[in-house]
């Protein structure tokens, strides 16, 4: 605590500074120099005191510039308002890197050599056989393994979440009348070149979802 209190310090007064200093904690009120009748907080006939209280942690002292008892407001009957100015210097978090779970290219199967190759290394991972085991999950995993093997798998960065393997000429030539659209709009309000581009929009999306559904 500072030394800038009012009176002698009685039971609970000490009760509160065994706290700050059990909590590392400073007594705000008693760090700046006021006149008394900016420190007394309570004011009962002829009876004056300070028996209200703000603390901080110490480590934040140092960025509370001010601390009175507010004359003339009073909070409930005999006791009058502490208050305090502070500055809070507000940190930008910094972005943590999601990681996301590696995927197996399995589109690359539309590569005749590609697809040719799985097999043959998947024959020789189930022993030569032609028919699959009977128990699945090892079967499973086993194509599971071959297919990173021979396919790869992505990076595991954010960007991946936006491959767009699954594109068509259906898709990109919807994609670019939309665009199209969009400038012919920007250009010319009106509601007939807006609802062209809303029509457009729609087929976009339907596009997009038969082709990923196909996919």
């Amino acid at each position: 605590m500072g030394k800038f209190g009012v009176k002698e310090r009685n039971l609970d007064g000490q009760t509160v500074v065994d706290f700050a200093k059990r909590m590392d904690m400073a007594v705000v009120n008693t760090y700046f120099q006021k006149r008394e009748e900016h420190r007394v907080t309570y004011k009962s006939g002829g009876k004056r005191t300070q028996v209200d209280y703000i603390l901080c942690r110490r480590g934040n002292l140092k960025e509370i510039s001010d601390c009175k008892v507010v004359v003339g407001k009073s909070v409930a009957r005999q006791h009058r308002m502490v208050v305090c100015r502070m500055t809070l210097m507000a940190c930008k978090k910094k972005r943590s890197k999601i990681e996301i779970e590696k995927k197996t290219k399995w589109w690359k199967l539309k590569k005749e050599e590609c697809c040719e190759e799985f097999r043959q290394k998947l024959r020789q991972a189930l022993g030569g056989q032609v028919l699959l085991p009977d128990e699945w999950k090892t079967t499973a995993g086993v194509i599971r393994e071959t297919g990173r093997k021979v396919l790869g798998v992505s990076s595991g960065r954010r960007k991946e979440d936006k491959e767009t393997w699954w594109w068509n000429e259906e898709v990109q030539d919807s994609i670019q009348r939309k665009m199209l659209a969009k400038k012919k709009w920007d250009m010319d309000r009106t509601e007939e070149n807006r609802q062209e581009y809303k029509e457009l929009q729609c087929r976009v999306k339907r596009e997009v979802s038969k082709a990923k559904q196909k996919a």
